[in-house]
């Protein structure tokens, strides 16, 4: 069987190879001395300095690897990495100039940069394509370019799929509803051209709705019911409750992601990293209420917005066959952990 590492790029060399000499790396930024301790190239992350990034940047360089991130710091904070040992470039994914010096002397990329906000896409729909789909061609392209062997790209399961009876899982028909559903999916389908066309062995990693410590700047739900508990104010949920999501926690995530970066799949891949449970959003916010030590603290309703989907949780089993993925962290364990990091990073003032 053909390995689509083997097939020529564009210039010559062997796509899943880097054409440039150990001699040629060079670090970016100032006081980054740490070693390669493993016989892997190094990695760049991009977004590496947002939410997930700040838990998988740490996990990588405990793991061995040497760690470049790339990040405009735009929802991302250079001081979510202050006590690690990785280097921190300052730039935009949808700058191409700016992706070649960056992944000069690397051979993988986990592509986490992102407009992720849904709410965000359906008031910005322009802004949404320009960062997470011309973005992630850019980084396709770049990767094309240096012959980067694996890129990991970050994907959504539930915008993705739209409104389907759940559990959805890989064979579940995307119907978009939101633009940044539209915009993850369009990112799939470059990642998936750009595996067949160019041997870059692209895996495409769904998430689940993400929490847990390094989340302040996420506009998620779970934000905002603590940010309500702390300030006194009632939780406001959209619709009458029922709505349904899959919780994550962050180290699931981050867990996946290293083994998409480390396990022989092949290009093109799409795999759901879930919790494979269904939470209602009424569930979630008596979740936070526990976890806050406020069962009873109120609840205001309002009409349900545009674009969200009405459920959604994904199964985990295709994830776990190829990657041995499964997720750790129970909701009613990572939560109140949560919950704890708040009160110790975000409300301590």
């Amino acid at each position: 069987m053909n390995n689509p590492c083997d097939a020529p790029d564009p210039r010559g060399q062997p796509a899943g190879t880097n054409p440039r000499s150990t001699e040629d790396r060079r670090a970016i930024g100032n006081g980054y001395t740490a070693a390669l301790v493993t016989a892997s190239d190094g990695i760049l992350v991009t977004g590496g300095a947002g939410f997930v990034g700040a838990t998988l940047v740490r996990r990588l360089v405990t793991s061995g690897y040497r760690v470049r991130v790339l990040d405009n710091l735009s929802t991302g904070d250079a001081a979510h990495l202050a006590d690690v040992d990785a280097e921190l470039v300052k730039g935009d994914i949808r700058d191409a100039a700016v992706l070649d010096d960056t992944i000069e002397g690397l051979g993988v990329i986990i592509h986490l940069a992102a407009a992720g906000s849904v709410i965000g896409s359906v008031q910005d729909p322009g802004t949404n394509f320009e960062v997470n789909v011309l973005g992630t061609f850019r980084v396709l392209d770049a990767a094309r370019r240096a012959g980067v062997g694996r890129v990991v790209l970050a994907s959504t399961g539930g915008a993705l799929i739209g409104d389907a009876t759940p559990p959805v899982n890989e064979g579940s028909l995307p119907k978009p509803i939101s633009p940044y559903g539209a915009s993850k999916l369009a990112g799939e389908g470059y990642a998936h051209a750009f595996a067949k066309t160019y041997g870059v062995r692209t895996v495409a990693i769904r998430f689940g709705n993400v929490y847990g410590p390094w989340c302040a700047r996420k506009r998620g739900v779970l934000n905002v019911f603590f940010e309500s508990i702390h300030s006194g104010v009632p939780l406001i949920i959209y619709g009458d409750g029922s709505a349904s999501r899959d919780y994550v926690h962050v180290d699931d995530i981050s867990n996946a992601l290293q083994l998409a970066l480390e396990k022989d799949v092949p290009g093109g891949t799409v795999l759901h990293a879930a919790s494979g449970v269904e939470t209602t959003v009424r569930d979630l916010a008596d979740l936070c209420r526990r976890a806050a030590g406020v069962p009873d603290h109120p609840i205001e309703y309002r009409p349900k917005r545009a674009g969200e989907v009405d459920r959604n949780f994904a199964s985990y089993d295709l994830a776990n066959q190829m990657l041995g993925y499964a997720p750790s962290v129970a909701r009613e364990i990572g939560i109140p952990r949560t919950w704890k990091w708040f009160q110790a990073e975000v409300f301590r003032d």
